[in-house]
């Protein structure tokens, strides 16, 4: 007796399976797209609890507001983490990495 497939309506599950399913390289892309939109949102959410505008804010790390603009945007994959911690330090946070394992993957 033939499988029977389980349909769904969910739309990123619909996504995922026609153009992502077997393609090791775009799950790579899209895993690295949602950590560049975790940053900018991440950061973009620290400046405004903390009232700052991006004027601000780059004054207090002693970059331009461009620069918090682009750190801001979901596109900018240029993040380093001597520019994390200089933000971090003026918003009293500090920066944490953690390394978790890849889903799918065997713990080591």
């Amino acid at each position: 007796m033939a499988k029977k497939k389980r349909t769904t309506t969910d739309a990123v599950e619909i996504v995922t399976r026609r153009y992502f399913a077997g393609r090791k390289d775009l799950n790579e892309r899209y895993e690295q797209e949602v950590a560049n939109l975790e940053v900018a949102r991440k950061l973009y959410e620290l400046r405004t609890k903390a009232g700052l505008t991006q004027r601000q804010l780059a004054k207090l790390v002693g970059t331009s507001p461009s620069a918090i603009c682009r750190l801001e945007d979901a596109d900018y994959e240029g993040h380093s983490l001597s520019m994390l911690r200089r933000i971090a330090a003026a918003l009293s946070k500090q920066v944490e990495i953690r390394f978790v394992p890849l889903k799918g993957s065997r713990a080591t």
